[in-house]
């Protein structure tokens, strides 16, 4: 069965760069982004670990545990990281599982036998504090993710977790959001007492809460 947005997270044990862990202890109320990663010594993943590396920071204070992925051995990954740490000039900073067996990838998906029948593909999976799938993005493995969008969507999730909003097209931090539809005027005029823009019924333009 697919794992899908509002599913529990798959729960695993696997041992990483930081030591064991048990995944659903390790995100204990925070959020979490678990990505895959095809392949050690690969040049895209190591521009994609250094980065997130560099990011680690802006994860921190969204309250975001990262967890990367490769079904490499762990004494694997000790090399590689001096490799990113040398040509990406960040060292790793997050933990690093090692899914030798693959069967992590395969509880969530990771493996698609028509692109490769033993390497992941590029999975983003973004897990809520109730341990429940809020994003998933699937990308080749030619194709480096944008990290930067990663965090924009985690900005998104948690605004929209916490008011009745939703975010437009290319929305960034700061910038007006949409009341939702299940939010009646009367209802609106008690949440949103600066008013807002109507440029529909439907479509109620407001500034973001809490700005």
């Amino acid at each position: 069965m697919p794992v899908l947005i509002g599913d529990i997270a798959p729960d695993f044990e696997a041992e990483t760069t930081e030591g064991h862990i048990r995944f659903h202890d390790y995100i204990d109320g925070h959020w979490a982004v678990l990505f895959s990663h095809p392949k050690n010594f690969t040049p895209v993943c190591t521009t994609e670990l250094g980065y997130t590396a560099k990011l680690k920071p802006e994860f921190d204070k969204r309250g975001v545990k990262v967890l990367g992925l490769s079904v490499d051995a762990l004494d694997n990954h000790a090399g590689w990281a001096a490799d990113i740490e040398e040509t990406q000039g960040t060292a790793l900073n997050f933990p690093l599982i090692a899914d030798t067996s693959g069967e992590i990838a395969r509880k969530y998906e990771m493996i698609h036998p028509n692109a490769n029948d033993t390497l992941t593909v590029r999975s983003v999976f973004v897990v809520g504090p109730d341990k429940k799938i809020k994003l998933k993005i699937e990308y080749p493995a030619s194709t480096g993710r944008n990290f930067d969008e990663v965090l924009r969507v985690i900005d998104s999730l948690q605004l929209t977790a916490k008011h009745q909003v939703a975010t437009p097209v290319n929305w960034k931090d700061g910038e007006d959001v949409i009341i939702v539809p299940a939010v009646s005027n009367e209802q609106a005029r008690e949440k949103f007492p600066g008013g807002w823009t109507e440029k529909k019924p439907y479509l109620r333009i407001v500034p973001q809460p809490g700005r």
